[in-house]
C-alpha cells in the first residue's frame, strides 16, 4: 500500500476525486456522494447486490413504470419474485404470496417474468465484474462476492475506487444500479451491502465489526434458522452479544464445530476465501397450479417435463456419478418416492428412457425362500460368536 494511500480520508464516488474530512460535497464534481472510513485503503473483498433486480429491468425497458409499484409475479397462488422499492414502502416483500401483496398494494403493476431477459443481464453484470479480478464467486443471478486482493497495481487506484468504477459502469452501460458492501470477509462484506440500499456503497471494518453485530439477533448470522433460533435462544443466545460473551473454546464444547463457527461470526471473524470454482449446490424448476390437481397421472406428466428441464441441460457431458447427483425431488399430496427416482433416472440417463417402468410394489428380499434366510440367519450368528472368541 502506498504512502499516500494510507493518509487519504475518502473519494467520491461519482468521480473518484479525493474529498478531505470537512469535504461535504466532491470539490470537483460537487456529488454529495462521499465514501469515508479509517480502513478504506486496506479492505478489499466485496459483496456485490443488484438493486430489485428484476424490478428494475422492467423498470429501464418500459420508463412509464419509473414511479410506479412495480411487482414480478403473477397468478392467484403465485408469489412475488421481485419487488421495486417503490412497491416495498407498502410492505411488499419477495417470496410474499400473490394475493398478499396485492392487498396491501392494490395500485401495484404486475408483470409476469421473464428469466431468459434477466439471465441475459445477470451475465452481463458478471462480465463487467470478471473485468475487474478472476476471483468472482456468484451466489445467485444477481449477486456475487469479489476478491480484489492484489488488484491495485493493476488497476492504478485501491479496490475501493474501482467499486465504485464499477457501479458508475453497470449503471451507465446496463441501466440498473448496485449496492456494493466493503470489508475484510465475506460475512461482514455481505452485511455492508445491505446498510445502503438502493444505489448504495457501505463499509464495514474488522475493528468496528463486533460493536456493530452485538445488538443484533442471533438469526442474524447466516445459517441459523428459525429452529436453531429457537434452540440458541432457550440455552440463553437470544443476541449475538450473547455469543460474544461465552467462548470459542465453551461454544465447541456446546456445539462442536457449528459452535466454532457462530462464536467466530459473532466477533465478525471469516476465514472462507472467495472461490471462482463454487459448485452449483442444487438446480431446480418449479410450476404453480391454478387449482389443485389430485390425480396422480396428470402429476407424473408435469413432474416428467420438470425433471427432464433440470436434467437434459446438465447430464450433457457428465459422469454417471455426476448425472446421478442431479435426482429431481417433487412432493405431493400423494407421493411415490421410488416413481419419482425412476423418473429422474431415466430423464438423466436417455438410454433409460424407453425402459423406465413403475417399481415392482414388493420388496426383493420377501422373494428369499424362508429357508435360506434361516440358513443365512444362523451363518451370521456363527460368525458373530466366532469374532467374539478370538478378541
Amino acid at each position: 500500500m502506498s504512502g499516500a494511500a494510507s493518509h487519504l480520508a475518502g473519494f467520491c464516488r461519482d468521480c473518484l476525486a479525493d474529498a478531505s474530512p470537512q469535504s461535504v460535497r466532491c470539490p470537483d464534481c460537487g456529488s454529495p456522494r462521499l465514501l469515508r472510513h479509517d480502513e478504506l485503503a486496506r479492505l478489499a473483498i466485496a459483496h456485490v447486490d443488484c438493486d430489485a433486480f428484476y424490478a428494475t429491468i422492467e423498470k429501464r425497458d418500459d420508463p412509464t413504470l419509473a414511479a410506479e409499484p412495480v411487482i414480478i409475479g403473477g397468478g392467484k397462488r403465485g408469489v412475488v419474485a421481485a419487488a421495486c422499492y417503490v412497491a416495498r414502502t407498502f410492505g411488499v416483500r419477495s417470496a410474499m404470496p400473490m394475493f398478499e401483496a396485492l392487498r396491501l398494494c392494490p395500485q401495484a403493476r404486475v408483470i409476469r417474468p421473464n428469466m431468459e431477459k434477466y439471465s441475459r443481464v445477470g451475465r452481463e453484470v458478471r462480465q463487467l465484474m470478471l473485468a475487474l479480478t478472476p476471483l468472482v464467486e456468484p451466489l445467485s443471478i444477481d449477486e456475487a462476492f469479489l476478491d480484489l486482493s492484489g488488484t491495485e497495481r493493476l488497476h492504478g487506484v485501491w479496490p475501493a475506487k474501482v467499486l465504485a468504477r464499477f457501479a458508475s459502469a453497470v449503471e451507465a452501460k446496463l441501466g440498473i444500479t448496485v449496492s456494493i458492501g466493503l470489508s475484510c470477509n465475506k460475512f461482514l462484506a455481505k452485511v455492508a451491502s445491505d446498510l445502503d440500499k438502493p444505489r448504495g456503497f457501505a463499509v464495514l471494518g474488522a475493528h468496528e465489526a463486533p460493536a456493530f453485530l452485538a445488538g443484533k439477533p442471533v438469526s442474524f448470522i447466516f445459517g441459523v434458522g428459525k429452529a436453531s433460533a429457537a434452540r440458541l435462544a432457550r440455552e440463553g443466545f437470544h443476541t449475538i452479544a450473547d455469543l460474544q460473551h461465552s467462548s470459542e473454546v465453551a461454544m465447541m464444547r456446546r456445539y462442536g464445530e457449528e459452535g466454532r463457527r457462530l462464536a467466530r461470526l459473532a466477533r465478525g471473524i471469516d476465514t472462507r476465501k472467495v472461490s471462482a470454482d463454487r459448485e452449483t449446490k442444487s438446480v431446480s424448476a418449479e410450476t404453480t397450479f391454478a387449482h389443485d390437481i389430485a390425480e396422480f397421472r396428470a402429476l407424473e406428466r408435469i413432474l416428467w417435463s420438470q425433471v427432464e428441464e433440470v436434467s437434459a441441460p446438465q447430464g450433457q457431458g457428465l459422469g454417471r456419478r455426476d448425472r446421478d447427483a442431479q435426482a429431481q425431488d417433487r412432493k405431493f399430496q400423494d407421493p411415490h418416492p421410488s416413481q419419482v427416482t425412476r423418473l429422474g433416472d431415466a430423464a438423466c440417463r436417455p438410454d433409460l428412457r424407453r425402459r423406465a417402468r413403475p417399481p415392482r410394489t414388493r420388496n426383493r428380499r420377501h422373494k428369499i425362500p424362508p429357508a435360506r434366510r434361516r440358513r443365512q440367519r444362523d451363518h451370521d450368528r456363527r460368525r458373530s460368536r466366532s469374532r467374539r472368541f478370538r478378541r
